[in-house]
């Protein structure tokens, strides 16, 4: 979990102070001003900014991005002009002081880092090829630009070619900053290219992927056509991003580690400014900063206002409740989910029993392939044994080691120490919290990643027989593996801290084991042979966001008048809340999974360019809200970049913003909403009310039916929920849907559980 942000208090310095301050460390802080009432006159913003900085940096600072120069004095970094009120400079802890204790300036941040949060994917999410299929209908994305805020991109990647795509729409403003690349650079396909601060690092070609993380979502994302897309012949196929005639624009803000918040301020500010349609944001955020604390969620505002869709990662904290991230109801927020894609490996031991696994490494030949002598290091209950951090050679050498996980990573690293003792073969357990969810590793040796409850029955057998025995049998790639979709264990759950009255995340999409395009790179060679790859299979909200980033751009160039809230509700309401045999979806222990794992389900974005109905909002609709937040006028008037008076208004409850799910804190008394839908149906329709939900819990909606008789129509409803029994501290799940004779629209009811 982030940090929170800090706040640092100042007095004004005196010149005699700043000599002094040039002996002091400079460190990098976000300055969060005051919105200018004069924003049409006086100085440009740079000039503004710059007034807010000892005298003796204004004649130094400039707004160009271009890092920390020398220390010489105070500098601006980052002038931010379009997003976020304020800008970014180095300054030391006296000069922090003194702009803070300047008129007109809110507080400032110091500097934080964020962490990094297809072949199949558009097949199982029902995108396929035909002329009355919704993917070519939507023209695979056609005019719409996606900037991918992420590690850069490998512009030469076969991914990223042109064909098909038309010219850059007029009104980009972007530029491309590649330079001497050799085959590849700006094309109809990546119509931007820039990097910020500490990306900025190769001096001939800044945005270049050395990581392979950005190029991986941007593929994910609007990836062109490609055929026989495989690693190793695993998961092969025709590769291709939701919306491969799509735009790109990259904003290179993260190293192959880390990510300054900084630089994605920066980053956010230029795709607004450029005429970014989309943004995919695949970066961990803080699970529970209230949202005037938030530069993120501050510049996802602005980006919404200008009609803008947000879709960012929640986050790869889970299973533990309340750690989603990105959690604002002005963007949207996605988890990540399972598909019917496996590479599958099976254990097989000495009793006969056999449990299937996964690994991305299967070699010819395999050394695993014979029964061997099986060892379980963790039988002496050391942690370090467990996960195979700590071996003995004795023990391992010639034998198939079984290895606890070791949560989010350190999977191959477990592999390599295992071979490191001689072992030829290693088995991978979940940790309980982990339950069944297994991932597809570039291994150093073979390999299989089990479920926590084959792992048990396995180290059960060990300890069973004086002589245990095992061996991996490779399988490949397997098509139909069930159940899925499922709700991964690292997937970021809610209630959202910020606004727990909010269900966050909003959507789960796939992020597991995902094959999309890859930057080879010396520094990370993904198989021990160092082969370099063209694709490679990579998981976490890292991989689902994207794909939802590229299904907003089918609907935005389908739609291109839907604002994001619409797009966001097509999303949500046509999600699939029940699996592919039609039983309710999965977490991780194959348990029901609830809204606060899954969101509103997991996206069909078939379903959704047809939604019928959508919960619309804009900007303006935010405002009661965020007064309902309590965070009084100062803190809306951060947010809305103008000021705001919570008094002239009748605010709002969370449960009240027309969100696509409702979220109730229940007591005895019943509850009251209302919610207001638009007709993007067919013209002439009637929807029927139906509730979903458990017995001890009443629902009623007035009008129960809603006749429209043209496009764009509003029409309002209420929703008014109690205890039909006594209450539950546990709470309640259900759906309400709105159901014609062509369209599902349902939305999420949760009845909060009460706190212990």
């Amino acid at each position: 979990m982030e940090s929170p942000w800090f706040v640092a208090v100042v007095l004004l310095c005196s010149m005699p102070l700043l000599g002094a301050g040039y002996l002091q460390e400079r460190k990098n802080y976000i300055v969060h001003l005051e919105p200018r009432d004069d924003v049409a006159v006086g100085d440009s913003v740079v000039e503004w900014h710059q007034s807010f900085l000892p005298q003796v940096a204004k004649l130094d600072s400039s707004a160009d991005g271009g890092g920390s120069g020398g220390d010489d004095g105070p500098r601006i970094v980052y002038s931010y002009s379009d997003v976020f009120t304020g800008f970014a400079a180095r300054l030391t802890d006296e000069e922090a002081e003194a702009v803070r204790s300047t008129k007109g300036c809110l507080r400032l941040y110091p500097e934080e880092f964020l962490p990094l949060a297809t072949t199949r994917s558009p097949g199982f999410l029902g995108l396929h090829l035909g002329n009355e299929a919704f993917w070519s209908r939507s023209g695979f994305g056609r005019g719409v630009v996606i900037g991918i805020l992420d590690t850069g991109i490998l512009p030469s990647h076969p991914s990223f070619g042109d064909d098909g795509l038309q010219p850059p729409p007029k009104s980009w403003k972007g530029t491309c900053e590649f330079k001497a690349i050799a085959g590849g650079g700006c094309n109809n396909k990546i119509i931007g290219a820039r990097a910020f601060g500490s990306a900025a690092v190769n001096s001939s070609a800044p945005p270049v992927d050395d990581a392979g993380h950005g190029t991986h979502t941007a593929s994910t994302a609007a990836g062109n056509f490609v055929e026989n897309a495989n690693v190793r012949g695993n998961a092969d196929g025709t590769a291709s991003g939701m919306a491969p005639h799509a735009h790109l624009a990259v904003y290179k803000v993260c190293t192959r580690s880390r990510c300054s918040i900084m630089d994605i301020i920066a980053g956010l500010d230029a795709a607004v400014k450029d005429g970014v349609d989309v943004l995919s944001f695949s970066i961990g955020a803080s699970s529970g900063a209230q949202f005037n604390y938030d530069p993120i969620a501050i510049a996802a505002f602005k980006a919404m206002e200008r009609g803008i869709v947000v879709s960012c990662a929640a986050g790869n904290a889970g299973p533990e409740p309340g750690t989603v991230g990105n959690g604002a109801p002005w963007m949207l927020t996605v988890g990540a989910g399972t598909m019917d894609r496996a590479i599958r490996t099976t254990v097989k031991l000495g009793n006969g029993d056999e449990f299937d696994g996964e690994s991305l490494f299967q070699p010819g030949n395999n050394s695993a392939a014979q029964p061997l002598p099986l060892v379980y290091p963790g039988a002496d209950g050391s942690d370090t044994s467990r996960d195979c951090s700590v071996l003995r050679g004795a023990e391992v050498s010639g034998k198939v080691v079984l290895c606890e996980s070791r949560g989010l990573n350190g999977r191959i690293e477990a592999g390599q120490t295992v071979a490191a003792y001689g072992g030829v073969g290693m088995i991978v357990m979940n940790r309980a919290a982990e339950g069944y969810t297994t991932f597809a590793d570039a291994h150093v040796l073979p390999a299989s990643h089990v479920s926590f409850d084959a792992g048990t029955k396995i180290a059960a057998y060990v300890n069973s027989t004086d002589n245990p025995m095992a061996s991996i049998a490779f399988k490949g790639t397997v098509m139909g593996s069930s159940p899925s979709p499922t709700v991964t264990f690292f997937s970021s759950r809610g209630p959202s801290k910020a606004s727990p009255g909010i269900l966050k995340p909003d959507i789960t999409g796939p992020g597991m084991n995902i094959l999309a395009a890859w930057a080879p790179s010396e520094s990370h060679p993904e198989f021990s042979d160092g082969v370099d790859l063209s694709f490679f299979v990579e998981s976490g909200t890292s991989m689902s966001t994207p794909h939802l980033s590229g299904i907003a751009a089918l609907l935005k160039s389908l739609h291109p008048d839907w604002s994001p809230a619409a797009i966001k509700s097509a999303i949500m309401t046509t999600s699939d809340a029940v699996d592919r045999t039609g039983v309710p979806i999965k977490d991780e222990q194959f348990r029901h999974a609830t809204f606060y794992a899954m969101g509103a389900g997991y996206v069909n974005p078939a379903l959704a360019f047809d939604p019928g109905l959508v919960y619309d909002l804009h900007a303006d609709d935010y405002i009661p809200y965020l007064c309902g937040l309590g965070i009084g006028d100062d803190g809306v008037k951060e947010i809305a970049h103008r000021p705001v008076t919570c008094s002239d208004l009748k605010t709002i409850t969370e449960a009240e913003l027309n969100y696509p799910s409702l979220v109730v804190n229940l007591l005895a008394q019943p509850i009251t909403v209302n919610r207001t839908v638009t007709n993007v149906g067919k013209p002439s329709s009637v929807y029927t009310a139906v509730v979903d939900i458990s017995k001890d819990v009443s629902v009623i909606v007035q009008p129960p039916m809603l006749h429209f008789t043209e496009l764009k129509e509003k029409q309002s409803f209420t929703v008014t929920v109690r205890w039909a029994g006594q209450p539950n501290v546990a709470g309640a799940e259900g759906n309400l849907k709105w159901v014609s004779d062509d369209h599902i629209v349902r939305s999420p009811i949760v009845i909060a559980a009460k706190a212990e």
